[in-house]
């Protein structure tokens, strides 16, 4: 997705292109394929559901056609996690590869360990405490999450930015959409996120069973992956998707 002169730009195909994804089934089955991938357009060509899906149908509201749509259903689904995983935006990852970024993008860490060991912030850790204080493990609203936490006016700054980079960290991500409910318990309004931890829905022997190794080797496993499935992306370009910083090696 791109802005030209202030306007949005969906980067899309034709409904009659060999590549084009019509349905929210066809959406899973690609994205199980190819084991995780944006959900708009980045610097691989081709690697988003974006490029993949016909332009006039996004935001339409239509469940059958519209990938914006589509996301929550995936969401919902459970088989496949969705989150802003990629550079700081919503995408998907399947179940068998969200092992090996959990791995790499906690470096070996459980969210608890992390804090301790100062590699994360408290703003951090006041979001995952309401989480990890409950078990099973939260499951709640976007803006619960703010208020329970303490942001907000007077109280804590950048929610946005924190929630993204837990979920960047694998540490959160979007179970489903939902809309409020009111004192008669009447839903209204626009579905806004619920967030949980992956845990809640792979379970934690799963999420976690890529901790044996080395993150940078489960780095390198999906560098190698990406490179296979997408042989025109280049090796920064890999890198940068992926989340591995300048100057890093997966090179055993």
């Amino acid at each position: 997705m791109g802005n030209e002169a202030g306007e949005w730009i969906i980067y899309g195909v034709d409904w009659d292109d060999p590549e084009c994804i019509h349905t929210v089934d066809e959406a899973i089955e690609y994205i199980e394929s190819v084991g995780f991938l944006p959900l708009f357009k980045n610097d691989i060509p081709g690697f988003s559901l974006e490029e993949r899906t016909v332009p006039k149908y996004w935001w339409s509201g239509d469940k059958a056609r519209d990938p914006w749509e589509w996301r929550q259903i995936i969401a919902e689904r459970g088989n496949n996690l969705y989150g802003k995983f990629f550079g700081k935006k919503a995408g998907f990852i399947t179940r068998e590869w969200f092992p090996y970024f959990a791995n790499f993008r906690r470096d070996g860490y459980d969210f608890d360990a992390l804090y301790e060991d100062g590699k994360a912030s408290i703003r951090q850790k006041k979001i995952m405490n309401l989480f990890l204080d409950k078990m099973p493990p939260a499951e709640l609203f976007s803006f619960e999450v703010k208020e329970q936490a303490g942001f907000g006016k007077g109280g804590e700054k950048n929610f946005e930015g924190t929630v993204t980079d837990l979920e960047m960290k694998t540490y959160l991500c979007v179970k489903n959409f939902d809309q409020k409910v009111n004192k008669k318990g009447e839903k209204y309004g626009w579905a806004v996120a619920v967030y949980t931890m992956p845990e809640t829905i792979y379970g934690y022997k799963h999420v976690t069973k890529a901790y044996r190794e080395d993150p940078m080797d489960s780095a390198k496993r999906i560098a190698e992956h990406m490179q296979e499935i997408y042989p025109v992306a280049t090796p920064t370009q890999i890198k940068k998707i992926i989340g591995i910083p300048t100057g890093k090696q997966t090179n055993r």
